[in-house]
């Protein structure tokens, strides 16, 4: 990809080599809750002895460096946790992190123009190992997710590597996870997600795998609509990188991970899709440049 001369996004949030990972998450849990239930437990004895103790580990975890928890708790930005603009993104050290600023800011450019009047860009996190977010722990083993609670995009760099040992190296096979995940921002504003929620509350567990993967491909196509337009109008594209985002999109079908895992494969257990369904929608959504092609769920 032709990406070093692009605008990078001024969305993306740091977070790599801060603390932010289970013991970070358990702890930050148990204030919250001492906050909540302050009234309560101030009321008799028992509940003042475990006020102190809840206050005495706190206070231990602050000195063994989890001085940031009160910041996640209350939502004030730790100090050393660091927002960067495109005028001074050249800070975001590291190749990858630059790429990722610049695929990010290609999807700002593409979905500002196809929803002018509905549009709000999400935010990239990236982290290193775990980290906290609006849906819980983040953790890097789990692959790239997007958190609707947050509207956050969170993002481990060794996902790179993994992808490789997929069989899908390449800087646009990178780029089309990220473009899948901003696709699922998309189904947020459209409140595609809050749709598929309520109707999987009401699901069986084979309906409801069945809604998260028509959602997904839909996030696939949605991947290929962004591509169509980085292809055709902003001319990033080089020969090999739509063969990349391909086999990007075969390589985490569900179907190819459960025989690499030596899994027999059980369809009514997808909740993305088989390699050949998301490779057919990252297609669909790359050959038409359509939103309106990219019903899963039927036309409407």
């Amino acid at each position: 990809m032709r990406w070093r001369n692009s605008k990078r996004s001024s969305n993306v949030e740091d977070r790599r080599g801060q603390p932010g990972g289970r013991h970070s998450a358990s702890t930050g849990l148990l204030v919250a809750q001492l906050f909540r239930f302050l009234p309560f437990l101030l009321k008799s004895k028992v509940g003042r002895v475990v006020l102190l103790g809840g206050v005495l580990f706190f206070g231990y975890q602050a000195l063994m460096g989890d001085g940031d928890l009160m910041g996640q708790i209350v939502g004030v930005p730790p100090t050393t946790q660091q927002s960067y603009n495109s005028a001074d993104s050249q800070e975001l050290t590291g190749e990858n992190a630059q790429f990722v600023a610049a695929i990010l800011g290609t999807t700002e450019s593409v979905w500002g123009e196809l929803l002018p009047n509905g549009y709000s860009e999400p935010t990239l996190v990236l982290y290193s190992g775990s980290t906290m977010t609006g849906c819980g722990v983040g953790r890097a083993v789990t692959g790239p997710f997007y958190c609707p609670a947050d509207r956050k995009i969170y993002l481990d760099l060794s996902f790179m590597d993994e992808l490789k040992r997929l069989g899908a190296p390449g800087d646009f096979a990178f780029a089309y996870v990220i473009a899948h995940e901003v696709g699922h921002h998309v189904q947020t504003l459209l409140g595609t997600s809050n749709q598929v929620r309520q109707q999987q509350q009401q699901s069986s567990r084979v309906e409801a795998n069945e809604l998260s993967v028509k959602l997904e491909l839909q996030a696939d196509c949605y991947a290929g609509v962004w591509g169509f337009y980085v292809n055709n109008e902003m001319k990033l594209l080089e020969p090999g990188d739509i063969e990349e985002g391909i086999a990007a999109a075969s390589a985490v079908g569900d179907d190819r991970l459960q025989s690499m895992a030596g899994q027999s494969v059980q369809p009514d257990s997808f909740t993305h899709g088989s390699s050949e369904q998301r490779v057919a929608w990252f297609k669909k959504g790359f050959q038409s440049g359509d939103l309106s092609q990219c019903q899963t769920f039927g036309s409407h």
